[in-house]
């Protein structure tokens, strides 16, 4: 059975996206037609999730409660008073979880096609006190092909696959690993790397889709991207 909680990451200002963002919070910028972070929720509420925190900034509860309250799920506002990042953001949220069990936690501007089921069961197997999911990491850049003597002896323009592993910014936590998340700072530079010396930290490897709305041309592609595809069109609110 998967987790019936989640902490969402929404604190994000869109400070890059600029008059594309119309004044909203990023989590609340549209893409696709509805809100950056629904899309997030609509797919966590299919695979079982009943109850999303949202880490927001001081002041944008209502903002966020009113935008995404008709999505089937109970939604709860927590507003950070000063940014605690993001390790102490899901730390902040984690106080208004009912229950002492495992937990999604997400980043609030990702659009990702991930299996939450299959993800919650490899971590279950795992036995580890938290899993990331990671990715393949893709280079922006095709490749100039060199000979021996340095002579260029041709190009590739094929975005090459490269052999490293980069965060999506999807866990699971148990409640081990989110007690000993700090109350500021960033848990991937203090816990992570603690769990992971010790052997509790688990990478569930994921291979699809991964946009990131960060600026304009991000924006516009992941618009795109939700616009053509029917298994988006397809998820009702």
């Amino acid at each position: 059975m998967t987790p019936r909680e989640a902490i969402i990451l929404a604190g994000g200002r869109a400070e890059r996206l600029g008059e594309a963002a119309k004044g909203k919070p990023k989590p609340l910028v549209e893409v696709g037609g509805q809100p950056l972070v629904a899309h997030q929720i609509v797919c966590l509420r299919e695979a079982g999730v009943e109850r999303v925190i949202l880490a927001c900034a001081a002041g944008k509860g209502g903002e966020f409660a009113s935008a995404l309250a008709d999505l089937g799920v109970e939604i709860v506002t927590v507003e950070e008073p000063e940014p605690f990042g993001r390790g102490g953001g899901i730390r902040f949220a984690a106080k208004e979880l009912c229950e002492r069990s495992a937990i999604f936690a997400a980043n609030g501007d990702e659009i990702l096609e991930v299996d939450l089921g299959r993800l919650y069961a490899a971590h279950a197997a795992s036995g580890a006190a938290a899993t990331v999911t990671v990715t393949p990491l893709i280079s922006p850049f095709g490749l100039v092909e060199l000979r021996e003597d340095d002579f260029v002896s041709g190009f590739s323009e094929d975005a090459p696959r490269l052999p490293n592993w980069v965060n999506v910014g999807l866990y699971v936590l148990e409640p081990e690993a989110l007690e000993r998340f700090p109350e500021r700072g960033d848990h991937e530079r203090t816990v992570f790397p603690e769990l992971a010396e010790e052997g509790r930290l688990y990478a569930f490897r994921y291979e699809g889709i991964w946009l990131t709305v960060n600026t304009p041309k991000q924006l516009r592609a992941a618009d795109a991207y939700l616009s053509t595809h029917s298994e988006w069109q397809g998820r009702e609110r």
